[in-house]
């Protein structure tokens, strides 16, 4: 797991990969990533925006940028969560994902939460030892 906290908003991403939605013969390999939004600070905040930055084994990068997460634009309390799984292809056998999301307060500000840099790794990638 792979955790980051900006302003009492603490981002935790679980990557796994999907072997059976996977074909490494076409280098086609997918993996789901599951998030949990945890908001411990004192004041409400809604998910406005998302934005990822993909690199594979390649260095090949890919942004994606878009409204809310799995079509949802949850507000969350001091103290609630959200969890939500998605997830990413990519050519090659490995990458890793990092990212953004734009919160907005009650008073309209707005404000980035960082997503922790994560790896995607599948039993595929050649792995050197140095």
């Amino acid at each position: 797991m792979y955790s980051e906290t900006t302003r009492d908003i603490r981002i935790t991403v679980r990557p796994s990969y999907l072997e059976d939605q996977s074909t490494p013969g076409d280098n086609h390999y997918v993996w789901a990533y599951h998030v949990r939004i945890d908001n411990g600070g004192g004041e409400t905040v809604q998910l406005l925006s998302r934005y990822w930055h993909i690199t594979d084994s390649l260095g090949r990068v890919q942004e994606v940028r878009g409204a809310g997460v799995v079509g949802e634009q949850p507000v969350l309390k001091p103290g609630e969560s959200y969890e939500y799984t998605s997830g990413t292809p990519l050519h090659t056998p490995s990458g890793i994902m990092k990212g953004s999301y734009e919160m907005r307060t009650p008073e309209g500000e707005r404000f980035a939460v960082a997503i922790p840099a994560f790896s995607l790794d599948s039993p595929h990638q050649r792995r050197l030892i140095n």
